[in-house]
């Protein structure tokens, strides 16, 4: 069997929902083959480490198999380890948060208070 496509193989893993968002960010230099920036047409081999940015997070991946079409959820442990560490996801936690919190500025409104207290337990 030929090996696939590096886009084809992160759209596959679900690692991005469309092939066009898995060129786009090889073409950007978000994904990484070892230390190398990798082109969305390089050719994946098992046992690759794939190092890909995806939003704030940057996952770390090892090819365990070449699925032929996209794999179902539940089916990823067969074709992919992840080796991401445990920091890059509370990263990510701690940023959707901040997220949560930054608005406008200004002063805020009372509906914008009582989310406030809610959230920080306040009564």
């Amino acid at each position: 069997m030929d090996d696939p496509r590096l886009d084809k193989w992160l759209w596959s893993v679900r690692v991005f929902k469309t092939r066009p968002e898995a060129t786009a960010a090889c073409r950007a230099g978000k994904v990484l083959i070892g230390e190398l920036e990798a082109k969305p047409g390089r050719d994946i081999h098992v046992g690759e480490t794939i190092t890909v940015r995806v939003g704030v997070v940057t996952r770390t991946l090892k090819v365990v198999g070449l699925p032929r079409t996209r794999v179902g959820a539940k089916l990823l442990a067969d074709y992919v380890e992840d080796l991401t560490p445990l920091a890059e996801y509370e990263r990510a936690k701690q940023a959707s948060i901040e997220h949560m919190l930054a608005r406008e500025r200004g002063r805020p409104s009372k509906k914008d208070r009582r989310d406030m207290a809610e959230f920080f337990g306040f009564e």
